[in-house]
């Protein structure tokens, strides 16, 4: 194999290769250097004269081979400076456990990941150390004094992949290790000198969703594809030297503004560039590193994790269902929001759903008020999931429907059935100590944008809310009556089994409201036409509606839109991306305001 060509004074890679075997273990015989650095025997015998003629190298009075002095300042250069543990993710995939700690500081084989990874690290003599947090960041302060490493908080960690995190320590980035804190490495990785930038690989022989790497002269990635077979995969740690860190610094600062880099990987702005920036692979032996996706593979690596992991979320379950924590498994993230964070879980031949409280739901969330809407809804049949919960913590359990659909708002049939389920909560008598109003509701989201933007600057935003003020005087007049209702009532919480059997889920908003909210939340979050509406009104009364049944929901219509418009741009304002539900919101509110204050100011139907 032929060498690349070298600067004068820098050595090529073979050189390098065999002179650090050598510092590492002077006196090694030619062969074994050849089994440690996969180069041939020929190949070793070729650097070493080399070696020996520019004076790195000298022979010891048995012949053995030793570094000299100036061969052990020759791999100066390629020290390594630092390293990098990336630590900041949600790691959702490994729900449950993820809801109560980060993944990284899990414990796999009697160790904690990220403190195996560290003091690996410092047994390669790399003791300049920084981990970027975000996720439950305190979590990993601890490290700070127990290692002496250093902290640095990624601020955007939930908004931002990946990328972010080196963005808040660009200035760190040099001959630098990157790391992710849930890697476990079998075999110390890492090594006190790198030649190049690389990034760790293992051959994979079967069909992957893996990172798939093509290679080009000198084992240089010069492509990527998500998925594959027969291929080395990206998987493990990473080095940069100082050329590529100076390029993906520049890159995540040029495009950091970028609305496409937002959801971006770092590797895959790397693979953006992948003609400008130059890493190879380095494979590892399989089985050599682990990555654990899901928490079925964790279990297989180490079988004992399960009885001995600490997880308030297991002891909930094995509480609720009479289960051991061995007997869970098949456990998997369900789609997760602001006040779900849910995943499956399987004991025996049954499957169930297990919800854990989000993150400052319980300033947002009644949970007394929603469990007692769930076991209002469980003894109505209107929802046949439910099981338990507690209150306090806000997590619950409920049955997992397979193979359900959901419900399909332009069906006639279908939404027939949603207008009678609404009826049977709201003539049920069942009632709650949690008010709802869409308007009150407003109001306070109006306050809090005032507060945060100082005026609300959005062209014909006063003048609509003045007239959805009159709107709401008209209603306050009208005979109606207040109920138990659901207030979240729209297609993505009913649940369709392959029964046909139908469950009304998600009860967090459930409280004493007008009854025509939830048919107003119903025609703005399915969209319906307004034929579609009237007809689910229809629906409702089992008859046609009176004009004033029909001007009175469809007030409601404008007010459960106004509502949630005021919402959205409160989150935009926060930096949330509420995307098309905006405009949506604001169609339905204006629409229907422009089309149902004429009924009130007239008396009739316009």
């Amino acid at each position: 194999m032929a060498d690349d060509t070298n600067s004068a004074g820098e050595l090529t890679r073979n050189q390098f290769s065999v002179l650090q075997s050598l510092v590492r273990e002077p006196q090694l015989p030619q062969r074994s250097i050849a089994e440690r650095t996969g180069l041939s025997v020929g190949t070793v015998n070729a650097a070493i004269r080399q070696l020996l003629d520019r004076g790195d190298l000298e022979k010891a009075g048995s012949g053995a081979l030793r570094p000299t002095e100036q061969g052990e300042r020759s791999l100066d250069p390629y020290r390594v400076d630092n390293a990098i543990i990336l630590a900041a993710g949600l790691s959702t995939r490994f729900a449950p456990i993820s809801y109560e700690k980060p993944k990284g500081l899990l414990r796999v084989r009697d160790e904690v990941l990220i403190e195996r990874q560290i003091r690996q690290l410092k047994e390669a003599g790399i003791d300049d150390i920084t981990i970027v947090v975000g996720y439950k960041k305190e979590y990993f302060f601890y490290l700070e004094e127990l290692f002496d490493v250093r902290i640095v908080v990624n601020e955007h960690y939930a908004k931002r992949n990946n990328h972010s995190s080196l963005m808040a320590v660009l200035d760190r980035l040099r001959r630098t290790y990157v790391c992710s804190s849930d890697n476990y490495f079998v075999e110390n990785p890492f090594e006190s000198h790198v030649y190049e930038a690389y990034y760790a690989t293992q051959h994979v022989q079967d069909a992957t969703d893996e990172w798939c790497v093509q290679l080009g002269s000198r084992n240089r990635i010069v492509g990527v594809t998500i998925g594959g077979a027969d291929s080395q995969i990206m998987l493990g740690h990473v080095f940069f030297d100082e050329a590529f860190s100076e390029l993906m610094a520049q890159i995540i600062r040029d495009e950091w503004d970028l609305p496409a880099t937002k959801g971006k990987l770092w590797e895959t702005l790397f693979v953006d560039h992948i003609d400008e920036m130059r890493m190879v692979a380095r494979p590892y032996p399989a089985d050599m590193i682990h990555e654990f996706d899901a928490l079925d593979d964790l279990r297989e690596f180490d079988p004992h994790f399960i009885e001995n992991v600490d997880s308030l979320a297991f002891d909930n379950i094995v509480a609720a269902l009479g289960c051991s924590k061995t007997d869970i498994c098949d456990v998997y993230p369900l789609k997760q929001g602001l006040t779900n964070l849910s995943c499956h879980v399987r004991v025996g031949d049954a499957e169930y759903v297990y919800r854990h409280p989000g993150v400052g739901t319980e300033n947002l969330i009644d949970r007394d008020a929603e469990l007692a809407g769930l076991q209002i809804a469980h003894d109505l049949g209107l929802d046949n999931t439910f099981i338990t919960g507690d209150p306090q913590t806000g997590w619950k359990i409920s049955h997992f429907v397979a193979d359900c659909t959901q419900l399909d708002p332009h069906d006639a049939a279908q939404t027939k059935r949603a207008m009678q389920m609404a009826r049977a909560l709201h003539e049920s008598g069942a009632t709650l100590e949690r008010e709802f109003d869409f308007y009150a509701e407003s109001k306070r989201y109006e306050a809090l944008l005032r507060e945060r933007e100082g005026i609300i600057d959005v062209p014909g935003f006063d003048e609509m809310a003045a007239r959805m003020g009159r709107l709401h005087e008209f209603v306050e007049a009208d005979e109606t009556f207040s109920c138990l209702c659901h207030n979240d009532f729209f297609y993505l919480n009913f649940l369709v089994g392959a029964d046909d059997a139908i469950s009304l889920i998600d009860w967090e908003y459930a409280g004493m409201s007008d009854y025509a909210s939830d048919f107003g939340t119903y025609t703005v979050c399915c969209e319906l036409s307004p034929e579609e509406a009237e007809a689910a009104l229809a629906c409702y009364f089992d008859r046609e509606p009176s004009f004033e049944e029909l001007r009175h929901n469809f007030a409601y219509v404008a007010l459960a839109g106004w509502c949630w418009y005021v919402w959205s741009l409160m989150k935009e304002a926060e930096g949330d991306v509420v995307g098309e539900w905006l405009y949506i919101y604001y169609r339905y509110a204006k629409k229907y305001l422009n089309m149902v204050l004429p009924w009130y100011e007239q008396g009739e139907r316009v």
